[in-house]
């Protein structure tokens, strides 16, 4: 048997894309994952995601929906709030691979309420809980595919500004990317910047 974990990064990041990744884990690879070290992507090192990232690219079948600043900024404009965007890019993964089971991290408050509406739009097996990164070691894997892939893009964005300054994690909470974003007008921000969110709003 073959199970699918899925998870995000960079939800709430005002820099850079969402990056959604589902990978396939055969179950006798378990203890293999677990002899690696796999486990949710926030208890790594950056050093240890990164060499985890590469062997498991290697060893699994995986799938990366990357869904960029302005498409989300797009989105939200028409009235798709992020929890439908997120939702769209899950069910465009479990679509691929068609396991028989799927395990994913809920992004609504409500982790019955995803489930249902994954196993809705693909009529496939699905169980969404809080805190999955942590629980299955399928959706930890996912977690360091999805945290290194955003990892990448944010270290391209740091090299395009480097003459400006540091971009630092991109998150709102990040005095060195609240400071990246001071240089710019409103009109001015960069495609990598996510328009709609409060952080930017306020500048405007």
């Amino acid at each position: 048997m073959e199970i699918l974990g899925i998870d995000e990064a960079g939800r709430g990041s005002v820099l850079g894309p969402l990056i959604v990744v589902g990978v396939l884990i055969p179950t006798k690879m378990k203890r293999v994952l677990q002899r690696m070290g796999v486990k949710d992507s926030k208890k790594l090192t950056f050093q240890r995601r990164t060499i985890l990232a590469r062997k498991l690219r290697k060893m699994f079948d995986y799938e990366v929906v990357s869904i960029s600043a302005q498409d989300i900024d797009n989105l939200r404009a028409n009235g798709t709030n992020l929890n439908e965007i997120e939702t769209i890019a899950y069910q465009k993964v479990i679509s691929k691979f068609k396991p028989e089971k799927t395990i994913v991290d809920a992004v609504d408050v409500n982790a019955e309420r995803f489930q249902e509406r994954l196993r809705k739009g693909t009529e496939m097996n699905v169980i969404a809980e809080h805190k999955a990164d942590d629980n299955y070691i399928e959706v930890s894997a996912a977690s360091i595919i999805a945290k290194r892939t955003r990892d990448e893009f944010i270290e391209q964005i740091s090299k395009d500004f480097r003459k400006i300054g540091e971009v630092g994690s991109g998150y709102p909470s990040d005095p060195k990317t609240i400071k990246f974003l001071s240089n710019f007008t409103y009109d001015d921000m960069p495609n990598c910047v996510r328009k709609s969110w409060k952080t930017i709003s306020k500048i405007k």
